[in-house]
């Protein structure tokens, strides 16, 4: 893992995804560069569920943020395709604000809940992709 990424994105546990974000902060490059790992988790055109933990998470710049909610855009159509759902791990109630920015500036097509542990997550997700059975 390089010390300047943003985030790690973790497939190896697919069709479940954890997505870390590593408390560094987010620059052009390593913004972009997490969101191209993001799309990647799209490239076998499978049915899949993304944990996002974001307790060491610190604030993205807005224009981040701004990017972040143009991703989702461009990528509704995949993401209601194959992924069944989003669960965010956000202890910090100022990165859950964020998070309704962003989503206020672009809705998350897919159902998703926000938890306080890892763990509930974790099972909320693999819940999801128990029911598309």
């Amino acid at each position: 893992m390089k010390s300047n990424s943003y985030a790690t994105v973790d497939q190896t546990a697919f069709p479940l995804i954890n997505v870390t974000f590593t408390g560094e902060k987010s620059t052009n490059a390593n913004f972009k560069a997490y969101l191209k790992d993001l799309e990647d988790c799209y490239f076998s055109q499978q049915k899949l569920a993304i944990v996002f933990d974001a307790t060491q998470a610190v604030i993205p710049k807005f224009s981040h943020q701004k990017l972040q909610a143009k991703w989702l855009k461009q990528n509704t159509t995949l993401m209601k395709e194959y992924c069944l759902g989003t669960a965010y791990v956000i202890p910090s109630k100022t990165i859950q604000w964020v998070l309704k920015m962003i989503f206020l500036l672009q809705k998350q097509p897919v159902p998703y809940e926000v938890f306080s542990t890892y763990k509930e997550a974790q099972v909320w997700t693999w819940k999801q992709l128990q029911n598309e059975d």
